[in-house]
């Protein structure tokens, strides 16, 4: 079901940015984790730290930027207060903070946190999603713009999805295991434009929003709970729908030579599907299918060229031909204590894997075996959690513990 509230102002092209410059949402301007940087470090130490910034309360989001200014949330211990973040890019300096009530905590996941969502800015305004606490926009100064509730967010899980910006839009994934919708704001006003009942419970799905060509137009495709569908930024309307073979719609898809590569995060096959087409497309548009490797709750896939990249949160590795969906090879890392939750960054030619345990990451080259270039340590105790993706911006990496942000240099 549709529910129209308002106009639609969509002004000139949709987000067209240079990733070495700003990093302004979740998993970057195409939000799949892929950045055009080439000079960004592939091997580094706890010497290569350039600065450590300890963080106010704790939380999982990445880290955006706009400008010398990077924006992250975090959260007090009991969830009663999440907080907006503002630092500089340069020396991590805290330049403002936010304090964000919320009477009624929703309940996390001891892998979720009461500050998962990132932010997601355009350069005049940041808009910041803490569930139960609210929908906030700020300008680039701090100002309070608006604010809006969106419920009570049920369930045991908490909530992940970050919002994204289209045109004049916020657009707002509310999975849950109650009512879940899809949620348009005008980005100046705050006013609802549109909504969208989504049929995802009684799980819910977590998952943020890709933005694609489809050759017609534009349009937003978003994993879930019983498969991936994909909507009209404009109104909402439900485009197409192909269904998973398995639930649990964490991961965000990746989308290369107009194919969506989608997991779920519960063990099953993952799959290819081309766009096109409109209503149930399981059978008309999926390329391919083919078993997975590593268990469930898995980080987002990779394409990378010829190869289809998707690891586990065990620490398996497997390499699908992208084409084909053929398994190449499937392989556990050899690194004592790993876990891999963060979903990948792309560059260069690398994957970027960090883990849970202590912030190492490790970058593996694809090819027709598994290839690890490089295991590096930020010099982080194995204790500090890492479940956010790295952040590259202007030649360094930026990574995000519970409690920290750590940017890396050469």
């Amino acid at each position: 079901m549709m529910i129209l509230t308002g106009a639609f102002a969509l002004a000139g092209s949709f987000f067209s940015l240079n990733a070495e410059e700003n990093w302004p949402r979740f998993r970057g301007p195409q939000g799949t984790g892929h950045s055009t940087a080439k000079d960004l470090p592939s091997q580094w130490d706890k010497k290569s730290v350039m600065w450590k910034t300890t963080l106010k309360g704790t939380g999982q989001s990445s880290p955006v930027n706009w400008g010398d200014k990077l924006f992250v949330t975090s959260s007090s211990d009991d969830g009663r207060e999440r907080y907006v973040i503002c630092l500089s890019k340069n020396d991590g300096k805290v330049i403002w903070e936010k304090i964000i009530a919320c009477e009624n905590p929703e309940k996390a996941h001891k892998m979720n946190s009461w500050a998962t969502p990132s932010c997601v800015t355009d350069g005049e305004r940041v808009v910041a999603f803490f569930g139960p606490a609210g929908i906030h926009c700020f300008d680039l100064d701090g100002k309070k713009l608006w604010s809006q509730n969106l419920g009570d967010f049920p369930g045991i899980w908490g909530v992940a999805a970050s919002p994204v910006m289209v045109g004049d839009l916020v657009i707002q994934n509310t999975d849950c295991s109650g009512p879940s919708a899809l949620v348009a704001f005008d980005k100046k006003t705050g006013k609802k434009v549109w909504e969208t009942v989504r049929e995802e419970k009684p799980r819910g799905g977590w998952s943020t929003p890709i933005v694609v060509d489809s050759g017609k137009g534009k349009i937003l495709v978003l994993n879930g709970e019983f498969g991936v569908r994909a909507y009209d930024p404009k109104n909402g309307k439900e485009l197409w729908f192909c269904k998973a073979f398995n639930g649990r719609g964490a991961p965000v898809p990746d989308y290369a030579n107009n194919v969506v590569y989608v997991v779920n995060g519960k063990p099953g096959d993952t799959y290819a599907v081309e766009l096109g087409g409109s209503g149930d497309v399981t059978e008309s548009k999926m390329k391919w299918h083919a078993k997975r490797q590593g268990g469930r709750d898995l980080p987002s896939p990779a394409v990378m060229g010829n190869y289809f990249m998707v690891a586990s949160m065990s620490g398996v590795v497997t390499c699908y031909d992208a084409k084909s969906g053929d398994t190449l090879w499937s392989e556990k890392i050899d690194h004592k204590g790993l876990q891999l939750a963060a979903s990948p960054l792309v560059a260069n030619g690398l994957l970027y894997l960090q883990n849970v345990n202590g912030g190492e990451v490790i970058i593996i080259k694809p090819g027709k075996k598994l290839n690890v270039v490089a295991i590096n340590s930020l010099g982080a105790d194995k204790g500090e959690i890492f479940r956010a993706t790295l952040a590259p911006i202007d030649g360094r990496l930026y990574a995000r513990s519970h409690n920290a942000l750590y940017c890396i240099g050469k």
